[in-house]
């Protein structure tokens, strides 16, 4: 699939492929706005009679030597399923390729991210379902964002190839992304032979990856309900999952160009591989880890979480560094693995058991967040729900209900303390309210402000500020409100109503550039009809919690809610 302007490019791709196996679809309307989707829609509506399944590769891929040979044995081993032949570098499903490698899969298991689309592989019968399915979404989401709600809904099993079978060249982007910096792929070895194409990894629950330069993990939340996916801090999860801080300080500072967000990636990576037991079977025998996919898989940890901000010329002046970088953080991952699984016999007591925190209001995408949140940091959480168990035995009680606002009024929770920082009972319960202003991030909703703005602008969408540019607005991300909610429960303050955001406020204008900045560079509008939207309080003047303030960067909060609105929100809150 191609635009006339790089026909030149995708006639050279087709000419290179074995007779007959790739013929260049143009975009039907070269001339309008500029959309992946609407080319592909047209690729996806050409497969020929007879076929049993349809191959989309765009203009700007290179494939490897295997590559067909290795696509044709795929879909004789998977007939039902969608296989994507590239993932980036920096994403979710390139991680879990990582994890594909380590347990010798020639294929992983996609996770909770879009479902990339710039080679892949769709049955006949899906191709066409997505076909009516994309029509009617024209002008909205991207199609690989669009294709994994379309293979979600549809219950198509999802796979990504190991090694990748496809590189990206960056010859410019003409739909948009080149403010992205390069996109590569996670692994591609031109020469990998084909083989083994039954052998998966499959049931992945923890992903560490290393995006926009911060070390981040997509962790399944286990439990009733559909499947879901929460957006964590790496070394935040490594601290839950037990590691001691101890060792999480061997991490190298960071010198500059990622070491550090790349040791943890890595050392994650390893510590669930090791913990897990992920191991890959094929219909045969057990497969062993190639190792030279699993150097490769490695060796784009660190250049994948800085591409964002760096050059190719800059990324490979610092290639070789981040490779050892993060193959000393995987062995230190897997090393603190098979710590963690050794019984502790002479280990001493703990001083203190942890204090039991019951949460009101934690059934909701942002209470399951903040309820982890408390956890990792070494609460013992009770969820309080009606007719469940009471809050007898709690040394506090959160209430979160009233952090379900969707509009635009004020954000706020509630805090009954039962007992003192030393554990002993107080003589009544004392209330705290705690006041979070405009609250974001994974778990929020998208009818705020700041929702609104993220939401549009992952659409390509215009921002739009409404009827005040310069109305104040005081960002708090849910991180941050966590960790406020932590130390009051440890440390009772002598105040009794505290301000938790920033008192210096940004401007709806200065947020709208914060967005552009942060999710995509789209237009910013006003809107002069929005007159009757809640006009929010000005910042409160109650206490502030002694010795914390907002940790967050403005620009790495609002990726990580654009993210999780991407992927999980997008489900939870449809158009």
């Amino acid at each position: 699939m191609t635009h006339p302007k790089r026909r030149e490019a995708a006639e050279r791709l087709a000419s290179s492929a074995p007779p007959g196996a790739l013929r260049v679809v143009m975009d039907p309307d070269p001339t309008g706005t500029p959309s992946v989707l609407r080319t592909a829609l047209a690729a996806w509506s050409s497969i020929e009679d007879g076929a049993t399944h349809q191959l989309v590769v765009q203009d700007d891929m290179v494939l490897s030597d295997s590559f067909f040979e290795r696509a044709r044995h795929a879909v004789e081993a998977m007939p039902g399923a969608a296989l994507a032949l590239f993932a980036l570098w920096d994403s979710r499903n390139g991680a879990a390729v990582r994890f594909g490698a380590l347990a010798g899969a020639r294929w992983v298991g996609a996770v909770n991210e879009y479902f990339p689309c710039v080679s892949i592989i769709l049955p006949r019968q899906v191709a066409e379902g997505f076909v009516a399915y994309g029509r009617s979404r024209l002008g909205g989401w991207p199609d690989d964002i669009l294709m994994y709600r379309y293979l979600s809904e549809q219950g198509v099993p999802r796979y990504v190839s190991v090694p990748n079978l496809a590189e990206h060249q960056d010859g410019g982007s003409i739909s948009g992304n080149a403010f992205r910096g390069p996109r590569r792929s996670v692994c591609f070895l031109p020469s990998d032979p084909a083989g083994h194409e039954d052998a998966r990894l499959t049931g992945l629950t923890v992903v560490p990856f290393f995006k926009q330069g911060v070390a981040q993990c997509a962790v399944r939340v286990t439990g009733p309900g559909p499947q879901r996916w929460l957006h964590l801090d790496c070394e935040r999860y490594l601290a839950g999952a037990g590691v001691p801080a101890a060792r999480l300080r061997t991490a190298p500072a960071e010198a500059g160009g990622g070491v550090r967000g790349t040791w943890l990636t890595a050392f994650a990576t390893g510590l669930v591989e090791r913990r897990d037991g992920l191991r890959c079977t094929s219909g045969r025998a057990t497969t062993s880890p190639d190792p030279a996919v699993v150097a490769e898989a490695l060796a784009t940890v660190g250049p994948g979480g800085i591409s964002h901000a760096r050059t190719e010329e800059q990324i490979d002046e610092r290639r070789a560094e981040l490779a050892r970088t993060a193959r000393e953080g995987l062995e230190a991952g897997q090393e603190a693995a098979e710590d963690l699984a050794r019984p502790r016999r002479n280990r001493r007591a703990s001083p203190s058991r942890p204090r039991r925190v019951g949460v009101m209001g934690a059934a909701t995408p942002l209470g399951e967040h903040i309820v982890r949140g408390l956890a990792d940091r070494g609460h013992a959480v009770t969820v309080l729900e009606p007719g469940g168990p009471g809050a007898d035995g709690c040394a506090a009680v959160a209430d979160l209900r009233d952090l379900q606002e969707e509009g635009d009024g004020e954000t706020r929770l509630s805090l009954h303390v039962r007992t003192d920082g030393d554990g002993r009972p107080l003589p009544y319960p004392v209330t705290y309210t705690l006041y979070a202003g405009d609250l974001y991030g994974p778990g929020c909703s998208r009818h705020t402000l700041i929702g609104r703005m993220v939401w549009n602008a992952l659409r390509s969408h215009p921002v739009v500020l409404g009827a005040d540019p310069e109305r104040p607005l005081h960002p708090l991300h849910v991180d941050d409100l966590t960790e406020a909610l932590g130390l009051v429960l440890g440390a009772p303050p002598a105040a009794h109503v505290l301000t938790l955001a920033d008192p210096e406020p940004c401007t709806a204008a200065g947020l709208a550039e914060a967005v552009r900045r942060a999710v995509r560079p789209v237009p910013v509008e006003t809107d002069g009809a929005a007159t009757t939207a809640p006009v929010r309080a000005q910042f409160r003047p109650d206490a502030r919690l002694p010795g914390w303030s907002p940790a967050t960067d403005l620009g790495r909060g609002l990726h990580s809610f654009a993210q999780w609105l991407a992927y999980e929100g997008i489900r939870l809150m449809p158009d």
